[in-house]
């Protein structure tokens, strides 16, 4: 018997929990998937949630139904890979074999006054709690810091569920600058058209109770402000002995095992995973073919064969821009820019594909229908 232990319950952490205990479970595999809360977060929807929006609840116990997977509730405070234990915030200890790390990321505090003042989407109480904080609002301002994908689907969401708000926009550099010229002004246009304002060049030195404060000094009045402008990983991985980079994300070998304490796998956010174009930044694009593959490493490696290498490319940039409106910019494997977009309805289509997609690939996971190289497409040549 092989104890194998999940921790965290997202998009990566569910894949890989679901791969793993289909691989194994001939071989003696017995796996458990710890979350801290009951239900699975469909984090793609989480501005959709701060705009007020009810989703369909998926809870955990459900979605895992019929894997063999013992899910455990609880919030993971230490991992000690040395004892080869993991700690809940209630005093439990779970031993394992081998360990899936799957926590993600949270928001980057080190602005003063974020953590003290700023909303964010560390999970799915944080988007409801903005939510029922702008129910109160008959009026007002929403600043909404990041000009990031996460930071424009929020802003245009707020915008367009909650005109009765003035949204602001704050970014160092351009909305979207990531994507081309045709899909960077369609995206213009749209925030134009739902009155979102638009501040670039903008560097916040503090958040304040009510508003922020940007270099300079000049003080910007805000009734609730979303902080969307970076991640960081937990504090668990670092304290826990695995190396991790600058931005504590456990660093992986090209297995998707940690360098340092090979019994561990990290993958999704919470994983330094390098590729030919350099470090793979956080998206569930990207994090989903991790889980499966590092669920396949493991797999392989109790069997005794020599796990692949992961390979992985970049396909797209999906954005919603409200409920009627999406930009879709196709990208090189490198994440840069092809000449290729999508607009209008066929971009709306195509992102909520997207967004619904993981609860039918877990369905088809469960049956062995979805093999890993088919979350990797965009990895081949261009």
């Amino acid at each position: 018997m092989t104890d194998i232990l999940v921790l965290g319950a997202g998009y990566t952490g569910v894949m890989a929990a679901i791969r793993v205990a289909r691989r194994t479970r001939r071989t003696g595999g017995k796996v458990t998937l710890v979350n801290a809360s009951p239900r699975f977060t469909e984090r793609l929807r989480l501005h959709q949630t701060a705009a007020g929006q009810r989703l369909a609840d998926h809870p955990l116990d459900e979605v895992v139904a019929g894997t063999g997977i013992a899910f455990v509730q609880g919030r993971v405070s230490a991992v000690d890979p040395g004892r080869r234990e993991v700690r809940l915030d209630d005093g439990r200890t779970l031993g394992y074999d081998k360990l899936i790390y799957a926590l993600g990321t949270v928001t980057d505090v080190s602005v003063p006054g974020v953590a003290e003042h700023a909303y964010s989407y560390d999970d799915h109480a944080a988007a409801v709690r903005l939510s029922k904080h702008l129910d109160t609002l008959t009026r007002g301002t929403v600043i909404v810091a990041g000009g990031g994908l996460t930071g424009i689907e929020s802003a245009t969401e707020l915008a367009e569920t909650r005109p009765h708000l003035r949204v602001i926009l704050l970014t160092r550099g351009r909305p979207g600058s990531m994507m081309g010229r045709g899909a960077r002004a369609y995206l213009d246009a749209a925030l134009e058209r739902l009155g979102v304002e638009v501040r670039t060049g903008v560097d916040i030195t503090k958040v304040l109770p009510d508003g922020v404060e940007l270099a300079g000094g000049e003080l910007l009045h805000s009734d609730a402000t979303l902080w969307t402008t970076g991640t960081r990983g937990l504090p668990v991985a670092a304290g826990s002995g695995l190396s991790v980079d600058a931005r504590d994300r456990i660093v992986v070998d090209s297995t998707l095992r940690s360098v340092s304490h090979p019994d561990v796998y990290a993958v999704g956010d919470a994983a330094a995973v390098s590729q030919k174009f350099g470090v793979m930044h956080g998206t569930c694009q990207g994090g989903i073919p991790t889980g499966l593959h590092a669920a396949d490493s493991l797999a392989d490696t109790l069997r005794g064969k020599a796990p692949r290498p992961f390979k992985f490319g970049y396909f797209h940039q999906p954005v919603s821009l409200g409920r009627g409106d999406a930009v879709i910019q196709f990208t090189r494997p490198d994440d840069s820019p092809r000449r290729w977009y999508l607009t209008g309805r066929a971009a709306v289509f195509y992102k909520e594909t997207v967004s619904s997609s993981p609860i039918p690939m877990f369905r088809l996971l469960k049956r062995g229908l979805v093999p890993v190289r088919a979350f990797a497409l965009s990895a081949l040549p261009s």
